[in-house]
This record gives C-alpha cells, structure tokens and sequence, in this order.
C-alpha cells in the first residue's frame, strides 16, 4: 500500500451557503458547478476543498474552543498583506498582523464557524 498524502479536504459546517459565501467573497474560491449532496466543494488545485454537513455523530455547537483546534489549514495566496487589509476592511476576526515564516508571509484569520485558518504567500 502506498499513500500519497492529502487528497480532498473538507471543513464540516452547519451553514453551507453561508460559510461558501465566505470563501467566494474573502478567499476568491469558485464552486465547482455540481458537488455531491450536503457539500459545496471549490474549484482548487492541487487538493480539491470544499464545505460540507456535519458527518453524523459531530456536534459543532459542543466543539472547543473552535472547530478544527489542533489542524492547520492553509491556504495559497498571492499577496497575505491584500488579504490582510481586506478581511480587516470586511470586518472578518484576523489573528494578528501579518507575518514571516519559514512558509512564506502568513496571516491568521478566523473563518466560517469559528474555524482558524491560515493563509500565506509562498516566499520567491
């Protein structure tokens, strides 16, 4: 057996037009016209991402202190301080000021319900 590593991510949310409509409007992501039932799933490359409905037995509204605490989503950008300005401008939660790692300039941002997410400009 061989793994080749991920191949599909998918943040569970309670919310689907809603949390799509976010990242449509902040992030620029386009729907892929017809998605499986219960997901909206984006035109993304390499790793296909998409929002979906809670698997049966996840109860979000138990979660804490967000969805997802302990995974590090990221996501390519081609400039972390445009987007920085503006989700601050959108009155998205981001946080803190954008930043250098070792990835690339980096900023953290708050995303649909509640999920922290990461986005970054691969350093040239």
């Amino acid at each position: 057996m061989t793994t080749t590593g991920p191949d599909f991510l998918a943040l569970q949310v309670r919310d689907l037009e809603a949390a799509a409509g976010f990242f449509e409007q902040h992030l620029g992501l386009a729907r892929v016209p017809a998605g499986p039932p219960g997901a909206i799933v984006f035109d993304t490359a390499p790793i296909p991402f998409a929002v979906r409905e809670p698997l049966p037995g996840v109860d979000l509204a138990s979660v804490s202190p967000r969805p997802g605490a302990g995974v590090a989503m990221w996501f390519g950008v081609d400039d972390a301080d445009d987007l920085h300005s503006r989700l601050v401008a959108a009155g998205v939660e981001v946080l803190g000021p954008p930043s250098d790692s070792p990835f690339g300039r980096t900023v953290a941002f708050v995303g649909p319900e509640g999920y922290a997410l990461t986005a970054h400009t691969v350093a040239a």
